[in-house]
């Protein structure tokens, strides 16, 4: 891996951001943020002092109020918008990205919709149809290859956009409130089903949420962010095992770090 930086940054000097210089390994960094500032055009200083550390096999969770700056930090990390000063490494050769909204394409079917990724990426028509069906596969959507996406309901559209990615097998993913607009069923469905793909698969997430029970339930560690500009205020290591279940929620254990997260996340946007 490589690594550069600048010396005593400030907002309105450009960040410094390197590329992956080879494929991570399990337990290496794939993304490390180090006093990142970003300042629009208008003068609004959207993040400052951001310090933020990805490992491969950890789920990395930003919760915060809404304008705290998640999205642009996850923005950032995409390489969508550049930080205005401080330092961004990527050391992930593969990134998946999940939006809010799945973003698929209305006339195309959920495979064609799961290889668009890997035909753009250059891979051989039968690479791709092998690695979009095993998606499919994975993310439960076997069966449902030839709807089009208006015959899918919302979790399922959010099924596809994640095997899109899965199909460039992603040493990192990048998770913009993926599952903010579904139901609470819908969503916990989900929650496990990304559980079990980050098990099996060992990526590092970094993913953005409104929701502590989420954060909680989802990760290995929690980042409460809020203020403008935002920055990381608290930072939780989640004890629970992979073997997670929906019964987890009820638990004294998971009330009681839900509560730890609410508190700071309160006390930081007070």
């Amino acid at each position: 891996m490589s690594a550069l930086s600048t010396s005593a940054p400030s907002i309105g000097a450009a960040a410094t951001r390197a590329p992956a210089t080879g494929g991570p390994t399990a337990g290496t960094r794939v993304l490390h943020f180090r006093d990142v500032a970003k300042a629009f055009p208008d003068g609004t200083v959207a993040l400052e002092g951001v310090d933020l550390d990805v490992r491969r096999g950890e789920f990395v969770t930003v919760v915060g109020p809404s304008g705290c700056g998640k999205s642009t930090l996850l923005r950032i990390a995409s390489g969508l918008s550049p930080a205005t000063s401080g330092t961004v490494q990527m050391d992930a050769e593969r990134i998946g990205y999940v939006f809010q909204d799945a973003t698929l394409l209305p006339w195309r079917t959920v495979l064609k919709n799961v290889q668009l990724l890997a035909e753009l990426h250059g891979m051989s028509s039968t690479a791709t149809n092998q690695a979009s069906r095993d998606a499919i596969d994975l993310v439960g959507l076997k069966g449902h290859e030839k709807k089009l996406p208006r015959a899918l309901s919302g979790g399922m559209k959010m099924r596809a956009s994640l095997a899109r990615s899965l199909t460039l097998d992603p040493d990192l993913f990048l998770f913009d409130e993926p599952f903010g607009a579904l139901d609470e069923i819908t969503r916990e469905r989900l929650n496990d089903e990304l559980i079990r793909l980050f098990t099996s698969k060992g990526f590092g997430a970094l993913f953005i949420t409104h929701s502590v029970s989420e954060a909680v339930y989802l990760s290995t560690r929690v980042l409460v962010m809020s203020g403008r500009p935002g920055h990381i205020v608290d930072s939780f290591d989640v004890p629970f095992g992979p073997d997670r279940t929906p019964e987890l929620r009820f638990t004294p254990e998971f009330a009681a770090l839900a509560g730890q997260v609410s508190h700071a996340l309160r006390a930081g946007h007070s």
